[in-house]
């Protein structure tokens, strides 16, 4: 059966556009003649935003991707003879096409298995335990890296994320949090962006604003500037310093401007939960762990998925090698990752589960 052209996409939530105060941001700083390279007053707005929401001081390096901000800022925290840490999921190990690796010169990444995407203390104890400090034959561990949300749509408790962090210093780590839907964690955790990065323990963090609502804007959030002032120059030497600099400045302060980010991952978090409950009422339709952000991922009959695609409802196929003790992928049934952003509309939520 072929597929109908798409009318409802939710196969990820960097499929929409950017917001309308996003795109009009833009366009008043590109009305604009500023100093190039980092030096305009957009870039310096959007750094003084940052230190307000963040409620510190900290080093700012603002990229147009998230693969260079990931890659940047563990490149900053890591020896090329050193080992991140990180889940065997996670977006730096399976996405980024060896970024982290190239940007650092050869750092070797380790994957730790975990259920639903999260590292446990425990998972984390074996990994080190693995590896042996001071020994020239191995490399050396360096940093920590978790997700937030997680690659399967999860979050970590507060709590969770402090007692990892609190190991992986113990053991003379870094820590880096991939926040590319960090809005959508904040607001579902309801706490402070200081709260999730470093009061709980991180060095450094990429902040995402591309999946919530910029055109193409990412940073990479230093908290301790000493551990990483090699940033600026491994950026300008990737070719991720854009000469109209100010073009990703005025989309940061528009994206923070009047909580304009949470309003935006609100909505999105509350349009996957309406999707969660609408599948969970479906027959034959199993949620694999509860939905907690704005990723829905579902088990569900093949001919569900069939109506779908003949309706025009574009999702995303799915592995996981973290599905839970008694779950799997049956014959005749398919896993997918479902997706909502700032502009799913409670009608398009409604319409998906029409349809199956």
């Amino acid at each position: 059966m072929s597929a109908a052209p798409t009318r409802i996409n939710l196969a990820s939530d960097n499929v929409v556009g950017a917001s309308a105060a996003v795109l009009d941001a833009i366009v008043r700083a590109n009305a604009d003649a500023e100093p190039s390279y980092g030096a305009d007053r957009y870039c310096a707005q959007a750094e003084a935003a940052l230190a307000q929401v963040f409620e510190r001081e900290l080093q700012v390096c603002l990229t147009a991707t998230g693969t260079a901000a990931n890659a940047l800022a563990l490149a900053a925290l890591c020896t090329p003879w050193g080992a991140v840490l990180c889940h065997a999921e996670s977006h730096i190990l399976e996405d980024e096409c060896g970024a982290p690796e190239f940007y650092s010169g050869g750092a070797k990444l380790i994957g730790i298995a975990g259920v639903a995407g999260k590292i446990t203390p425990d998972g984390l104890s074996d990994a080190l335990a693995r590896l042996s400090p001071g020994v020239a034959r191995t490399v050396q561990p360096a940093v920590l890296s978790l997700s937030q949300v997680t690659e399967a749509g999860t979050l970590y408790s507060l709590e969770e994320l402090r007692a990892l962090t609190a190991l992986a210093r113990r053991h003379g780590l870094r820590c880096h949090l991939d926040g590319s839907r960090y809005a959508n964690a904040m607001v579902a955790l309801d706490c402070s962006a200081a709260a999730m990065s470093w009061q709980a323990g991180f060095d450094a963090v990429t902040f995402g604003a591309t999946k919530n609502g910029a055109l193409a804007c990412e940073a990479v959030l230093s908290f301790e500037p000493a551990l990483t002032a090699s940033l600026p120059f491994q950026r300008k030497r990737a070719g991720h310093t854009l000469s109209k600099s100010r073009l990703l400045g005025a989309q940061m302060v528009a994206y923070l401007h009047d909580g304009h980010w949470r309003d935006n991952a609100r909505h999105a978090n509350a349009m996957a939960t309406r999707l969660a409950a609408g599948l969970a009422a479906l027959p034959g339709v199993r949620l694999p762990w509860p939905t907690q952000a704005n990723e829905v991922f579902a088990l569900v009959p093949e001919a569900v998925a069939a109506r779908w695609r003949e309706a025009g409802i574009a999702c995303a196929p799915w592995l996981s090698r973290g599905l839970p003790e008694g779950c799997s992928v049956g014959d005749g049934q398919r896993f997918l990752r479902m997706v909502t952003s700032y502009a799913t509309t409670p009608e398009q939520i409604d319409a998906v589960i029409a349809a199956a």
